[in-house]
């Protein structure tokens, strides 16, 4: 998986990896020459006391040194804007598949791990391509060009290399698939403590309530250390390998000057020519040790390319038509044709034989105990889940094969949690249309009678919204919510038990300027209050996902007795 996003991604860029290539190996060839001008300046400079050689040679070494310093920095350069532009690809896919998950592969994944995999994942990727793409291109060049150098300067000692290279790296290869498991439970661990943080962040005002802290502080103490565990196993093999690379290393140059020390007594080998070869031996071993540093970060970043793999491949469940209906026939209209759902591996359906239609205009109430499935069947309008059986319609099409943008369009969902975004009052009801006028804002805070509040507010529409809304209470929040939806300008109004942080007088405000202000769009109100609901059109009743009555308040009092066991249980027999 690795190899194919990297692949997927860098290949985009060739150019910049051909550069890349091309100064890494001018850079590779001039540390390559280097030694070799070195030993020639010593047996043939030195030896014989000719400055002119040195000075002509030495001013050579300069030039080729400084070649080498612009063709490195000329390759980072490259391989970094490589990388990071690789990374912002990655970044940009992840988070646009993620866009078009329905709630079930959010569910799946989990909204830390997912950030977990957009961040820390991406980054782990991004920095084994940039720094492989200097180290594993140069490691190789150094390596094997150090060994066809180095025998030319002396075949007799080359044993040493071929002892030193596969003793290093047979002990990399050893502390590498020790850390291969590890970095798999790292990134699982590391996924577990931004879970626990964004519980306990989006929780806080529960952890207090509760007096949870000090358990709550247990909990992540628990996963910190957890995640501490295992780095410092992956630490404690990762300080191994350069001194091991080290011990190689100096050993090795040991054996140079001991055995090398010999030939130049007997005569066999020159001085420069010896110095040449250590320098060579210890290009040999440091192109390996880069490689060995290299193969560490693979595994690491192999794990984050299977997690990252596994969100770029996953299919969400709203897969959208070949060939998608863009002109809705029946504007607001809905209809539910024997529609039943279930959620992946339950053994029963949540919802079964829903069937019911609301006409353009008309106000739908469904009521129902706790869990009777109200939530999950509004949330079939929008195709935030796809019904297992029967068929949704919106406009006359059934919604899976309706365009999903045309479909969201036609529609107003204020959520039973309303959710604002950090910014201002204005830029939250811009959320539902752009374009929208600072009047036509008004009129939309006017309706969901949130008019006063914001206006008392300091800067008014350009008053600050912390993210969330956790500098608003519960119902100017709800308000502004439902004053989002109404900027939007949808055909269906879809709310989700939405009045319940507002008074009786306040819900019965916005209920009438609704019904009086927008009496062309068709309303879905989910309610716990039957005081809200009562002057609906036609009233769909809920009882553990089965339909236990549908029509008028009068009627079902008359028809359907779990309706009026509610309505008793809220307004007396007498009701």
């Amino acid at each position: 998986m690795l190899g194919k996003i990297l692949i997927r991604y860098l290949s985009r860029y060739r150019w910049l990896l051909v550069a890349l290539l091309a100064f890494q190996f001018v850079a590779a060839m001039a540390s390559l020459y280097l030694p070799r001008l070195n030993a020639d300046i010593i047996d043939q400079g030195v030896a014989r006391g000719d400055t002119a050689f040195i000075w002509s040679q030495g001013s050579l070494m300069l030039a080729i040194s400084l070649g080498q310093i612009t063709a490195s920095i000329i390759a980072t350069y490259f391989a970094a804007r490589a990388a990071m532009t690789a990374g912002r690809d990655i970044r940009r896919d992840i988070f646009e598949k993620v866009s078009g998950f329905s709630e079930r592969e959010l569910s799946h994944f989990g909204a830390g791990s997912l950030i977990t995999r957009n961040t820390n994942d991406v980054q782990q990727v991004q920095m084994l391509a940039m720094m492989g793409a200097t180290m594993l291109v140069s490691a190789p060049l150094l390596a094997i060009g150090g060994i066809f150098m180095a025998l030319q300067q002396d075949v007799g000692l080359s044993w040493l290399i071929a002892v030193s290279v596969p003793t290093l790296l047979i002990a990399a290869g050893l502390i590498i698939a020790r850390m291969v498991p590890l970095f798999r439970s790292y990134q699982s661990k590391l996924d577990a403590v931004n879970r626990i943080m964004r519980e306990q962040l989006t929780g806080v005002r529960v952890v207090r309530a509760f007096v949870r802290e000090r358990i709550e502080e247990k909990r992540f103490r628990g996963a910190n250390t957890d995640i501490m565990v295992v780095g410092r196993k992956v630490g404690s093999l990762f300080v191994l390998l350069f001194p091991l690379a080290m011990l190689v290393l100096n050993v090795t140059v040991v054996g140079v000057i001991w055995f090398g020390g010999i030939q130049v007594d007997q005569g066999g080998v020159q001085i420069g020519t010896l110095f040449a070869f250590m320098q060579y031996v210890a290009q040999i071993l440091m192109g390996v040790l880069m490689a060995s540093f290299m193969t560490v970060m693979i595994p690491r970043a192999a794990v984050s390319a299977e997690r990252i793999g596994e969100v770029l491949d996953s299919h969400s469940t709203l897969e959208r038509p070949v060939n998608p209906v863009s002109v809705f026939p029946e504007r607001g209209s809905i209809e539910f044709d024997d529609v039943a759902f279930a959620y992946p591996g339950a053994e029963s359906p949540v919802l079964a034989g829903i069937g019911f239609a609301a006409r353009p205009g008309e106000t739908v109430a469904i009521v129902g105990s706790t869990g009777s499935g109200k939530t999950t069947l509004v949330s079939l309008i929008p195709r935030l889940f796809d019904v297992t059986a029967g068929t949704v319609r919106v406009g006359g099409v059934d919604v899976r094969e309706a365009d999903l943008d045309v479909l969201w369009k036609s529609i107003g969902l204020v959520p039973q949690r309303p959710f604002l975004f950090s910014g201002t009052v204005a830029s939250n009801l811009r959320f539902g249309r752009e374009d929208a006028t600072d009047d036509e804002l008004w009129r939309a805070l006017e309706i969901a009678q949130g008019r006063d509040f914001v206006e008392a507010m300091d800067g008014q529409l350009d008053a600050r919204i912390a993210q969330g809304g956790t500098n608003v209470s519960g119902g100017q929040r709800q308000r502004l919510a439902i004053a989002r939806a109404i900027v939007h300008r949808p055909a269906v109004l879809v709310f989700d038990d939405s009045f319940s942080a507002l008074d009786l007088t306040t819900d019965a405000r916005l209920r009438q300027a609704l019904w009086h202000e927008l009496p062309e769009v068709t309303k879905i109100v989910v309610a716990q209050r039957v005081s809200t609901i009562t002057g609906a059109d036609r009233i769909v009743v809920l009882e553990e996902g089965r339909l236990a009555g549908v029509g008028t308040h009068e009627e079902l009092l008359q028809t359907s007795s779990t309706y009026r066991e509610i309505v008793e249980s809220q307004l007396g027999v007498e009701a």
